[in-house]
């Protein structure tokens, strides 16, 4: 999917407009690609040979489509109640185990800790063979998560020795790996929260019987999404700079409104992201299974409860009202995600001023938008099986990925 969405980016970007004009420099390797000469050019990639930006993009977009990933089988992770299946973490040394003996003494680890007794309550039992699937679906996601460090470093050491990399790039990739080590340390730190004893809730009556569902704390899965996310957009938009093609558009009085519109966009997306880490963590999307409204109400009446406290903790604990922001959060989203295409497309002199990759962009986004909305409907009214949960997960990758090019493309406009 993210191939095929690569590559319709930079099929759409192959015409050019205005030259422009850069001092060349006399290093055979740092000298500016041919097409410089009549598009934008980013000052990461300046210098560079053609050869070099990409080996580059290529290798950046990789890295994207490999954390693209790891965010799918995360989510499907999550979403087959696996996550807690290995507790405890090696850096270099985990196998799986290869004897039954082997795999006996890891379930014993297992049913140490509160998850096997909350699975046992509700399922009767948990069995070997089940125990073996969930452990290898942690086991895979870890590994895909060490795959990704080593697809980035090697690659980066060899492009840095051979001077692929300008001072800003360099910077980038420093950051980049530091971001990817973090957010191995950020998935432990996030799993160990699950392998607690679950507390008893705020207000709770201390004589009332509590029996908790052990899941890992939501703040931290929200954390740890979040920056998986980050670092995706990270290597797409560097990968999408070192590759595609912006002409040089002149300033038209549109272009700050777009801009407005398509960073709303992009922040209302991710905001929503966040939230449905949200739903995901609490299990809220299980709370209210109808559509558009919720049960028969478009408010529900247990939005806020004193159990929570305030209301702002109740907009971030309480199932129902997470359940709430997600869905209003995802309303705003596609608002703006629309308003940003009808303004594209109703600039004066359509695509010859703002540029035909302009307005495919805003097509793919608004498309991609209608996609993910139907999908995440679908989930809910379905009670969100493994199969739509994960769908939902990669479409809002998909929609996050539309959102950059669109943003990136404006770029391309003087302010």
């Amino acid at each position: 999917m993210l191939s095929f969405f690569s590559q319709s980016v930079c099929r759409s970007l192959r015409t050019s407009i205005i030259p422009c004009k850069i001092r060349l420099q006399n290093h055979s390797l740092w000298r500016l690609p041919e097409r410089s000469l009549n598009t934008r050019i980013d000052p990461i990639i300046i210098g560079l040979s053609d050869g070099a930006r990409k080996s580059v993009g290529y290798w950046l977009m990789g890295m994207a489509g490999l954390t693209f990933g790891a965010i799918v089988i995360g989510g499907l992770t999550r979403l087959t109640e696996s996550g807690l299946s290995m507790v405890d973490w090696h850096p270099f040394k985990e196998v799986p185990p290869r004897t039954e003996e082997a795999w006996e003494k890891e379930f014993e680890k297992y049913k140490q800790f509160p998850e096997y007794g909350h699975v046992v309550r509700d399922r009767g039992e948990m069995t070997l063979s089940r125990f073996k699937f969930i452990w290898y679906m942690e086991w895979c996601h870890r590994q895909w998560g060490r795959l990704i460090g080593v697809a980035y470093a090697i690659p980066a050491a060899l492009f840095w020795y051979k001077g692929y990399f300008n001072k800003g790039m360099k910077i980038r990739v420093v950051c980049y790996g530091v971001l990817i080590g973090f957010q191995g340390l950020l998935g432990w730190f996030m799993v160990r929260s699950g392998l607690k004893t679950p507390p008893r809730p705020v207000g709770m009556d201390p004589k009332e019987e509590f029996v908790g569902v052990p899941r890992v704390s939501h703040y931290r899965l929200a954390a740890h999404l979040s920056t998986a996310a980050i670092l995706y957009s990270l290597f797409l938009w560097s990968g999408f700079s070192h590759l595609c093609k912006h002409p040089m558009i002149k300033r038209f009085p549109e272009v700050t409104k777009l801009k407005i519109w398509g960073h709303s966009s992009k922040a209302m997306m991710f905001t929503a992201l966040i939230f449905g880490a949200f739903v995901a963590g609490l299990d809220a999307g299980l709370t209210y299974n109808s559509w558009p409204k919720m049960a028969d109400r478009w408010v529900p009446d247990d939005l806020v409860v004193a159990r929570y406290g305030s209301t702002l903790r109740n907009l971030v604990e309480n199932p129902t009202a997470v359940q709430f922001m997600h869905r209003s959060l995802a309303y705003l989203t596609v608002a703006l995600v629309t308003g940003a295409w009808a303004m594209t497309l109703r600039v004066p002199g359509g695509g010859v001023v703002t540029g035909q990759q302009l307005r495919n962009a805003a097509h793919f986004m608004l498309a991609a938008t209608l996609c993910q909305s139907t999908i995440g409907i679908a989930a809910l009214l379905k009670y969100v099986p493994v199969w739509l949960g994960a769908m939902h997960q990669a479409g809002s990758l998909v929609l996050l990925s539309t959102i950059l090019w669109y943003t990136h493309c404006l770029r391309a406009i003087p302010k």
